[in-house]
């Protein structure tokens, strides 16, 4: 049998384990809800016994290690998360070590909108090029930056907060301090407030206000154009940045490509020179949920390639 890595995408509500091969080929998955209110040791149980699961149907020596991607704020070296929003009880939580020391094999642990561009880098729209950014357009927004086909972790490994770049000064508040971020701006949150402010209703998703805006409802066409602006400006900051080949977006918020999108290339276009000026592209990711799994289950092999360990 061909070696393969176990990837791990832990989110807020689900937990997710996939073994993949170094072809990409998904070899087994398991999903199970996250169990979140019995604390992390519960969660980190019922993980080791996805992972166990598994590696006993596949055998343990083709397995090479595991990767976890989890949301939130991570020291890279030292495998902890400091803080995370959607993980309540993991704040200064060593996941890393803790599923290292139940498995007794090499664990990495990513953030997961990272460990989702690496996967669109391995296995999905960014297999053509070297470097790349993602943003997951979610319940929040959030960014990984690939360069050289390796995660940018910056000093600590909080490199691609891009949810929290100022696209407008005196925007809305956000509850990291600043005002005016992007997720405060572009998101589903942030799609479901512009509608209240609208008039469209008092707890409408972001999936009703699309389906008013297919229906012809300008005013909720006119949120999702207020979105694109906020999206298009943060784009244009990281192209002028950058200059990377190829941005890409991703996220529940896809389907209403067509109404944001025209608004935010256009923002793109005329804030950014080089945009202009190069072979810029910017397109939907195409590996959906998948993303953090690929990417998580990467790593193990990019960390061999490497000459690194956990």
């Amino acid at each position: 049998m061909a070696e393969y890595s176990i990837g791990v995408d832990l989110g807020g509500t689900n937990l997710r384990a996939a073994a993949i091969d170094g072809e990409g080929r998904i070899l087994k998955k398991i999903s199970t809800p996250t169990n979140l209110a019995a604390g992390p040791d519960a969660v980190v149980a019922d993980m080791v016994t996805a992972i166990q699961q598994i590696r006993n149907e596949l055998g343990v020596r083709d397995l090479i290690g595991v990767g976890i991607g989890a949301a939130g704020f991570i020291l890279m070296e030292k495998g902890v998360i400091t803080s995370s929003p959607n993980l309540p009880g993991f704040d200064d939580y060593p996941l890393r070590d803790k599923v290292e020391q139940r498995l007794e094999i090499p664990v990495i642990l990513e953030n997961d909108a990272n460990a989702a561009a690496l996967g669109e880098k391995w296995m999905g729209a960014g297999r053509d090029v070297d470097d790349l950014v993602l943003l997951t357009l979610g319940t929040g927004i959030g960014g990984g930056i690939i360069i050289g086909g390796r995660v940018l972790h910056g000093c600590v490994g909080m490199a691609g907060e891009l949810g929290h770049m100022t696209v407008v000064p005196t925007g809305n508040p956000c509850g990291c301090g600043n005002t005016g971020c992007l997720e405060k701006h572009a998101s589903a949150t942030a799609v479901s407030a512009m509608a209240k402010l609208m008039g469209l209703g008092d707890d409408l998703t972001s999936e009703q206000v699309y389906r008013l805006a297919a229906e012809g409802n300008e005013k909720a066409r006119v949120v999702f154009r207020m979105m694109g602006q906020a999206l298009g400006t943060a784009l244009a900051n990281l192209v002028n940045t950058f200059n990377f080949p190829l941005y890409l977006l991703s996220g529940g918020m896809l389907p209403a490509w067509d109404f944001f999108a025209p608004a935010m290339f256009d923002e793109v276009r005329r804030r950014s020179y080089v945009y202009r000026h190069s072979p810029t592209r910017i397109e939907k990711a195409i590996l959906g949920n998948e993303a953090g799994l690929y990417g998580a289950a990467y790593l193990p092999f990019q960390a061999r390639a490497l000459g690194r360990g956990s």
